[in-house]
């Protein structure tokens, strides 16, 4: 079997960059869902005190959607086009 090489390796490393940095954000946002999670209401101070963690939490968690939405389309398009060029070189190669 034949080594990567040309762009196909350019290819592959670059989607194993962009899927590396979209685990890590799917990561962060699981950690900072399991918080949101946790609430205890005590009296009507902490009420409000804690209202307000927890839309921060929200608004970060919208936040990080559209990169996460951007980096899997982008890890999805550079798989496809890694798959496309190796099958490419494969077949010019008979």
């Amino acid at each position: 079997m034949e080594e990567f090489s040309g762009p196909v390796a350019y290819l592959f490393l670059t989607w194993s960059v962009i899927t590396g940095v979209l685990v890590i954000l799917l990561i962060y946002r699981g950690t900072l869902g399991t918080r949101e999670d946790d609430q205890l209401f005590l009296n009507k101070a902490q009420d409000n005190m804690m209202a307000s963690e927890q839309r921060v939490l929200v608004s970060r968690m919208n936040q990080l959607m559209r990169p996460i939405i951007t980096l899997a389309v982008l890890s999805g398009a550079l798989l496809l086009a890694t798959a496309g060029t190796w099958m490419y070189i494969g077949l010019k190669s008979f």
